[in-house]
């Protein structure tokens, strides 16, 4: 179990803490000499022989060092709330009881603390001073005990309540990926650089390797200490110390708010939704995009809060927002956030993270509040997704899913109705009903491009998609064709894709056209005339020719000058013959057989490269035996 203190600047939390150890709590040097703690302290005793180390934070109580006070409350089983007798509730007694309700610390003991100094009527006004304070949130019934650290009056009772939640506390799951929040990192003479926090999630064992930090920097756990004792391995609701090692790694680069992280869960993020709670006690309404500082796991980042359901956020109420950061955070669905002002000298609020990857655009459609309100609402992924996939067109890339969640995907059980589709760029979330409805539309769009333009066969993948105007990024969108091509819906010639019962008619003028061109080509066999020699307008003949080759009619060897289809198989066969005497064709054996010129037996011998039937190595050619053009020259 892993205790943390709160409450006011000399309340007595360090004196407290070592009435109950017998370890003095603050350590270094200025603290001493002050009076007062200023950074963290880190505790380990048994309460009791034989009961296991409990781990003991020690957080110090002044405003100027709320930040410290906030790294070390993440991750805690139980807060160990502490009011004087002599002052009783005080301003940061309020603000700690604040910052671990928004925490969401499961369990509270509070210690009415330097009992000696007052009497017991005194002790019963301050009781019923923090009841009152309780009495709202979370804690309302948290065991009180009345103490004195310098008598030792109190002391042995609330030890006995400590080894009593201790053993109530359960120990936390240790499936996903390992989460460790830095909060110290300091180097020993002989072992190297050493880190500690809180393993907020998962398990490591040494020689496991982790990422560090915003650059995901790959490092070694060379040793651990779990609890402040030595260990092979560590879970989730530890305190862990790590030795690190890896190339180049100095301790300049390592500070606290950093994360330790399973190589699969580092994502860096700088905008994250989440639902928002402002304290009650403020005095205004939170406003849109008011600058704020988050404190994240051990971070303290700063950046500006946008209001997802209007614009502006009264005292005490809840909403989605969406915060937008400075630098970049790690976080997974869930994890608990506080916000400070600008100036760090007040906390207003605090909320829970439900999408770490947060969408820039459309944060505040329909749609998208109507997934918040899912991810608010559950913590099973199996639960959430069918919401969040069926208001998506574009769907859920599972590695993002992963990483949101913190699942990794062999651990899902997918529900019936979502299905992973492949594509070129990696599988995505469907859901299956929401994949079939983005057919209809495509199928639509495709009738009436042939509306529109009834003399082209179809467009290609890349215009199809232009035209449709979808959301779909192209890897997605080519997976939904190639399905309706498998199926029939849609039919393919060559690039062009069309209906299965479109068909292309060329207009009067066109037909009428080519009626006196056809004769032209016919004759000339091998040496068809370019546009120019055919007698006509160049513009409008040009026009049908390219007409023609998009629908195979002709092929298009070199600008202006075309090849009936009967020609090409006619010239391809002679090419596929040619290679079955030697494999290797040269140039001038095409010329020779086709009794051309240098120069158009090379443009042809182009143009199969191009379409595929040759394959080029220098001035010799292959046949590619995998083209159709060389199964079946012959037309």
């Amino acid at each position: 179990m892993i205790v943390g203190t709160a409450g006011h600047i000399d309340h007595g939390k360090t004196a407290l803490l070592q009435a109950l150890t017998g370890q003095a709590g603050d350590r270094r040097r200025e603290e001493r000499e002050r009076g007062m703690t200023i950074d963290l302290g880190y505790l380990y005793a048994a309460l009791e022989p034989g009961a296991g180390l409990t781990g003991f934070i020690d957080v110090p109580g002044h405003e100027r060092f709320t930040h410290n006070m906030l790294a070390g409350a993440q991750g805690i089983d139980l807060v160990l709330l502490v009011v004087a007798a002599d002052d009783g509730v005080m301003p940061q007694t309020r603000e700690h009881l604040a910052i671990v309700e928004l925490l969401g610390i499961p369990r509270a003991i509070v210690a009415i603390n330097k009992c000696d100094r007052v009497d017991s009527a005194r002790i019963e006004t301050v009781h019923q001073q923090i009841r009152a304070l309780l009495a709202p949130g979370p804690y309302a019934d948290a065991p009180l005990i009345a103490v004195s650290s310098i008598t030792g009056e109190g002391v042995e009772s609330l030890r006995q309540l400590l080894l009593q939640t201790q053993r109530e506390v359960q120990q936390r799951s240790t499936e996903g990926g390992f989460r460790l929040a830095i909060d110290r990192g300091f180097s020993i003479a002989g072992a190297g650089i050493v880190v500690t926090g809180t393993a907020l999630s998962g398990q490591v064992a040494v020689g496991d390797t982790l990422l560090l930090g915003p650059q995901g920097k790959p490092v070694r756990i060379r040793g651990l200490h779990a609890q402040n004792q030595t260990a092979d391995s560590a879970f989730a609701g530890q305190r862990v110390a790590l030795n690190l090692s890896a190339d180049r790694l100095v301790l300049e680069q390592i500070h606290r708010g950093h994360w330790l992280l399973a190589d699969w869960l580092h994502a860096p993020t700088e905008r994250l939704d989440i639902d928002l709670q402002l304290l009650a006690s403020e005095s205004r309404a939170f406003e849109h995009f008011q600058p704020v500082h988050v404190h994240l796991g051990t971070q303290d980042v700063t950046g500006r809060v946008a209001l997802l359901e209007g614009a502006s956020l009264p005292p005490g109420e809840r909403m989605f927002a969406q915060v937008l950061l400075n630098s970049p955070v790690h976080a997974v669905k869930g994890d608990r956030l506080i916000l400070r002002d600008q100036s760090a000298q007040r906390t207003l609020g605090g909320g829970r993270v439900l999408d770490p990857f947060a969408p820039s655009r459309q944060r505040r459609s329909p749609e998208r509040l109507a997934q918040l309100h899912a991810l608010a609402n559950s913590e099973k992924l199996e639960e959430i997704l069918p919401a969040l996939l069926s208001f998506s067109d574009v769907g859920l890339d599972p590695q993002r899913v992963e990483r949101q969640f913190n699942r990794p995907r062999n651990t899902w059980a997918l529900p019936d109705d979502i299905r992973m589709i492949d594509t070129r760029q990696g599988p995505l979330l469907y859901s299956t009903a929401r994949w079939e409805a983005l057919k209809a539309p495509l199928l639509a769009h495709l009738a009436r491009f042939h509306q529109l333009e009834p003399d082209q066969m179809g467009p290609d993948r890349d215009r199809l998609r232009r035209f449709t105007g979808t959301a779909l990024d192209r890897p997605t969108f080519i997976s939904l064709l190639d399905e309706l091509l498998a199926s029939g819906d849609i039919a393919s010639s060559g690039p062009w894709l069309h209906l299965p019962d479109h068909q292309v008619r060329l207009s009067e003028e066109d037909e009428a056209l080519w009626q006196r061109l056809q004769p032209l080509f016919e004759q000339a066999g091998f040496d068809p005339p370019w546009v120019r020699n055919l007698g006509h307008d160049e513009a409008t003949v040009r026009a049908l020719l390219r007409k023609m080759a998009r629908l195979g009619l002709l092929h298009q060897v070199v600008r202006d000058l075309f090849y009936t289809d009967s020609m090409i198989r006619r010239l391809a066969a002679m090419l596929v013959q040619l290679a079955a005497v030697d494999p290797v064709i040269q140039v001038t054996a095409f010329r020779d057989a086709v009794g051309l010129g240098r120069k158009r037996s090379i443009q042809i011998l182009e143009y199969f490269d191009r379409i595929g039937l040759t394959r080029r190595f220098g001035d010799r050619r292959q046949i590619r035996l995998d083209n159709a053009l060389a199964q079946h020259p012959e037309p």
